[in-house]
């Protein structure tokens, strides 16, 4: 006989391009006792690799993407969830067959996917965010890279004032300017990318200029890699503290040391997780391109982000 958890038990799917996040929390009864955290994990599902430049999953893509999820339902069965909330991102928002993939989860799983738009990502970023950092009244810049999609916000601890989701996330950059599978990095690819990026995030660059951010905040998947470089150590993500001190040194010597190795070497480099490892060259030089227009020089890190939002927002509204 199975037992009746008393407590309202929730779990939060984040299904992005590279990674599907899972968080099991349960929700005192009372309003002032804290969120009990029971499952925090991440799967490296690379539903972006090798379609999203083209519009679609390919059918290793879809079929990791089920194989997760699946087992993403039997830890909500195990820890007795009483109510199940999944969103989708980026690679799933534009690909042909992300309504067929959205279908074939719920037909398996019973799990029904809200696939959200950039808007909408970049606000639920922000309330996770303001879980983790204590932003103040100051202006920061918040950024999201993800697989598919990055995510601008300037925001402080109460106002958001400016957002944008822009398509140009890791994977589409690997795409474009390094399809090199030995992940050497010339120089005129780095120009082409950088090129690319200051005609894409011309408006980026007008609201920088306009709000004068101060600190940049970086939202989990590259930003965790960077803090684990600077540590030396792969961490999970549950070991992950919520924030993080980049030191602008650490990251000018991570992006050095990235961009000078292939894909072996930088495989080797102490705190990278194997999938990231040509993704966070894409993601730094996007990083040192924003540092570069903004005259940002503090770096924090934000391990909660998407799903830490959404849980915020069912909790306080």
């Amino acid at each position: 006989m199975t037992t009746t958890p008393r407590h309202r038990r929730l779990a939060l799917i984040d299904m992005g391009t590279n990674t599907f996040h899972l968080l099991i929390v349960e929700l005192p009864e009372e309003k002032h006792y804290e969120t009990l955290i029971l499952l925090r994990t991440k799967v490296g599902v690379r539903l972006g690799e090798g379609g999203i430049s083209k519009g679609e999953i390919t059918p290793a893509a879809f079929a990791r993407a089920l194989h997760t999820v699946n087992a993403f339902q039997e830890e909500i069965d195990l820890h007795q969830v009483t109510e199940v909330r999944a969103t989708a991102t980026s690679a799933m928002r534009v690909a042909r067959n992300g309504p067929e993939l959205v279908q074939a989860i719920f037909e398996q799983t019973g799990i029904k996917v809200d696939v959200i738009p950039g808007e909408r990502e970049a606000e639920l970023i922000t309330k996770g965010v303001r879980q983790a950092v204590p932003l103040g009244q100051e202006k920061n810049l918040i950024v999201d890279i993800g697989g598919g999609s990055v995510e601008f916000i300037v925001a402080d601890e109460d106002t958001i004032f400016w957002k944008q989701s822009f398509e140009i996330g890791a994977q589409r950059l690997l795409d474009m300017f390094f399809p090199d599978p030995s992940g050497i990095v010339p120089a005129s690819a780095v120009a082409a990318e950088q090129a690319h990026l200051s005609a894409v995030l011309a408006p980026l660059a007008a609201a920088v200029q306009h709000y004068q951010p101060v600190t940049l905040v970086g939202a989990s998947g590259s930003f965790d890699s960077l803090a684990d470089m600077q540590l030396g150590q792969l961490r999970t993500e549950a070991e992950l503290p919520p924030c993080t001190e980049l030191e602008l040194s650490s990251f000018q010597h991570s992006y050095r040391q990235l961009l000078s190795g292939n894909h072996e070497q930088r495989l080797a480099i102490p705190g990278i997780l194997p999938m990231r490892a040509d993704m966070l060259v894409v993601a730094t030089i996007l990083i040192d391109y924003v540092l570069g227009i903004s005259g940002i020089t503090r770096i924090r890190t934000s391990s909660y982000a998407l799903k830490e939002g959404l849980l915020a927002e069912m909790l306080h509204g």
